[in-house]
């Protein structure tokens, strides 16, 4: 096990047509996360649909096909290796539901990848009110993803190529909104590059000769270099909770034949073991757990960051759904809650937002619609002070704590024990209108045992 290298996972965000797919194809690519085969067959299919030039994004864009065909990918196309860490890419881009997949996606991400595109009026659009770029990196900060890297892609494009006042003036102005959303910006490298050439990626690019390199200020020291992959390799590796009860959200549920029911999603907090009595929520099911695996092969002990799939005894897969969280039914059980008090800033609203609003709130892998209850105060965003009490409505760019009562049972948390299961989106109109973190809940009554036994923290 001490060969393994640490997992990490990415998810790539920027606006549309800013070089996403390519410079993810790219360096999936070029860090073996394809095989030779695959290419081979991709590019024959490339060619015959006059494609021939072979374009990396249709790597990604040919895997994203099959998704929408339904046929499951092979994860390990969006997997590849720098020298210290493995990456596995979340929500490979292009998704119109990109947010509902970046919250409920496999797995959290760790580190977020900005891709802002140099090209002429490309930039200006994606940092404008409408633009993506934005709304990706505050849900990215809302959603508890520390560490972001800004990649200026397409600088190829740029009038002259390669042209440094461009890539310095971009740079400046992602710096200014990033600083507002609440990122350091010392902490955050900007890294000039081409997806489409290859510039800068794995190897120093002979075409800027006056880029002297990315630094960026760390808790743990300075880092610097010149490339995106060494950037990918300076990153502060995720801290895994293992000493907090077992937090495991399903992703799905299977019915294998000779095997039974296999529930899968990936662990949050806590370790599971086989022979462990497990707690469903909200399912309110206890069952044992007979065997584990991850990536076909059995474990004796899953932990925080693994996407595991295990096997019950006696459960019917009837039971069981997607958004049910599991725990250890010994040590603070999971529970759903009627009610819970979070902290939410709404983005994009048309109108206004009263009490008995209900959108769909995803939160970890669930997706409910829950009611805004009460309206308890309204927020300054930057600083978090109490702006007035009971406001009657809230609009676009307000904060506010608010009380949520979910429509259907749901099992969530606050924030402060367990961060995975107590952030969220809600989603209305076909938009993200608001992201949030719970700050505390009001557990069913049905389990007051578990409400008593608060972990210590």
């Amino acid at each position: 096990m001490v060969r393994e290298k640490a997992h990490v996972n990415l998810v790539i965000i920027g606006h549309v047509d800013s070089g996403k797919s390519t410079t993810t194809g790219h360096l999936v690519y070029k860090c073996g996360g394809v095989d030779q085969r695959k290419l081979e067959k991709f590019e024959k299919a490339a060619a015959q649909m006059g494609k021939s030039s072979f374009k990396f994004a249709w790597l990604l864009d040919k895997l994203k096909a099959e998704r929408e065909r339904g046929i499951t990918i092979d994860i390990s196309l969006l997997k590849f290796n720098t020298q210290k860490y493995s990456m596995t890419i979340i929500d490979a881009p292009g998704h119109r539901d990109f947010i509902k997949n970046m919250i409920t996606g496999t797995s959290q991400a760790d580190v977020a990848l900005l891709v802002v595109s140099a090209a002429k009026g490309e930039y200006e659009a994606g940092v404008s009110r409408s633009g993506q770029t934005r709304e990706h990196a505050l849900l990215a900060y809302t959603l508890g993803v520390k560490q972001i890297i800004v990649c200026v892609n397409k600088m190829d494009t740029t009038e002259p190529p390669y042209s440094q006042k461009r890539f310095e003036e971009v740079a400046r102005g992602v710096r200014v909104f990033l600083k507002k959303i609440g990122y350091d910006t010392n902490a955050v490298p900007f890294v000039p590059i081409s997806g489409w050439l290859g510039e800068n990626m794995i190897t120093p690019t002979q075409k800027m000769p006056w880029y002297q390199g990315w630094k960026v200020r760390q808790r743990d020291g300075a880092a610097c270099g010149k490339t995106l992959l060494e950037v990918l390799d300076s990153i502060t590796p995720p801290v895994r909770t293992v000493n907090k009860p077992l937090r495991l959200p399903l992703q799905d549920v299977y019915k294998i034949g000779g095997v039974g029911t296999v529930p899968v999603g990936k662990i949050e907090t806590g370790i599971l073991k086989p022979g462990m009595t497990l707690m469903f929520s909200p399912a309110k099911l206890t069952a044992e757990v007979k065997s584990i695996e991850m990536h076909h092969q059995g474990l004796d002990a899953a932990l925080p960051g693994y996407n595991v799939g295990f096997n019950l005894k006696n459960v019917s897969v009837k039971n069981l759904r997607r958004g049910d969280v599991a725990g250890n039914a010994q040590h603070d059980p999971p529970s759903d809650v009627r009610s819970f008090e979070a902290q939410v800033i709404i983005l994009n609203h048309p109108g206004k937002i009263k009490t008995g609003y209900s959108p769909v709130l995803d939160c970890h892998t669930a997706h409910v619609t829950c009611r805004f209850a009460e309206l308890k105060e309204k927020l300054d965003r930057r600083t978090g002070k109490k702006l007035e009490d009971n406001p009657p409505l809230l609009m676009s760019g307000d904060a506010a704590t608010v009380t949520l009562v979910p429509i259907k049972p749901m099992c969530v948390e606050s924030f402060f024990t367990y961060p995975p299961l107590g952030r969220f989106a809600a989603r209305d109109l076909k938009q993200t209108v608001a992201v949030g973190v719970i700050k505390s809940v009001e557990k069913d009554q049905g389990s007051k045992a578990s409400q008593r036994s608060q972990p210590s923290k």
